[in-house]
């Protein structure tokens, strides 16, 4: 498991590029499985009537009707001079309406900074951030802080979620590359969104899930130690529910928790059995302007050595209270 992530790291790596050196060409009509894309999330905006989509990368897709895309663009301007660095990797970008303005979640890793070893394996400087925009298309630019999670810690797949409290918190991972336990946590958020107030407060482990498993060097079947792409969601009923997303063996799945507490404190009860096929996941929710709920993924597949990743659509049931999984849609 440790040379997939690894060898899965250093392809995503090698395709990322910067606004600074590379310009894409922008296309139209561009079907949804012709795309190739980590991590997809995408934006119903009700103000322009366009789905905006985003993920790992940080280039973003639009589109009127969720079948035909027009991109990428590239719509963030990062800091040269902040800890990024003048080109950092972006992965796992979202997109989020808040009080007027649009907020791009995303992980930033700088390269060229090592902040740990750990069983050999040099960890980068890498953390979730978050930058604003007053047009959902950008430009996304950087806010007051610059830093919102400690530089200590590897920390990804930051997201959106305003808590009973009425306050507004990111909730994110901890990589496992340094604990070997990854966990999801969440840190409150200041009210523009733009820094972090205290420090964060762990959900759960890895270890807590009964469906996420690998083998040990011996064999031994034990739980797997990755967390990925948190999204909160609640049901029509009120219960809150997270979906997220580890490995089963060699199989990159997803599952859901729901909080029995109806908050972001939980306690986080784990289903079972995970929601999505084998190598489906990185999930978020949204809903179509024709009210039907939708859940974005993507496919995982590796070719020979290298992954295929593609943005696919499944359409949930969220009446009750629990998120079902109806199967693949169609636009």
């Amino acid at each position: 498991m440790k040379k997939l992530i690894t060898l899965l790291y250093l392809v995503l790596s090698f395709v990322f590029v910067s606004a600074q050196r590379w310009k894409p060409e922008v296309k139209e009509n561009i079907p949804l499985d012709s795309i190739r894309l980590s991590d997809p999330c995408i934006l119903a905006d009700q103000l322009s009537q366009t789905y905006y989509m985003t993920g790992t990368g940080g280039l973003l897709w639009k589109s009127k009707d969720l079948k035909f895309w027009t991109g990428p663009f590239i719509v963030t301007k990062t800091d040269p001079d902040s800890w990024m660095g003048p080109r950092p990797m972006i992965w796992a970008a979202e997109l989020h309406q808040y009080k007027g303005k649009y907020y791009y979640f995303a992980t930033f890793t700088n390269r060229n900074m090592v902040i740990d070893t750990v069983k050999g394996n040099e960890i980068n400087r890498r953390a979730s951030h978050v930058l604003v925009s007053d047009q959902p298309d950008g430009p996304y630019v950087p806010m007051q802080d610059s830093v919102y999670l400690p530089p200590e810690k590897p920390t990804l797949d930051g997201t959106f979620w305003v808590d009973e409290d009425g306050k507004p918190y990111m909730v994110y991972c901890y990589e496992w590359l340094q604990n070997w336990n990854g966990t999801i946590e969440k840190i409150e958020l200041k009210p523009d969104l733009s820094g972090s107030i205290v420090e964060g407060k762990v959900l759960f482990r890895a270890s807590d899930s009964p469906w996420s498993r690998e083998k040990d060097e011996n064999g031994n079947i034990r739980p797997n130690k990755v967390t990925d792409g948190p999204w909160l969601f609640k049901t029509q009923t009120g219960k809150l529910g997270m979906i997220w997303t580890s490995w089963v063996f060699g199989d990159y799945t997803q599952g859901v928790a729901y909080s029995e507490s109806g908050t972001l404190d939980g306690p986080w009860i784990q289903q079972e059995e995970p929601i999505t096929p084998p190598n489906f996941g990185h999930g978020m929710l949204f809903r179509t302007f024709e009210g039907k709920d939708l859940m974005s993924v993507h496919s995982h597949k590796n070719v020979n050595g290298r992954y295929i990743r593609v943005p696919h659509l499944f359409e949930v049931d969220l009446s009750g209270d629990k998120l079902v999984v109806l199967g693949p849609w169609q636009p």
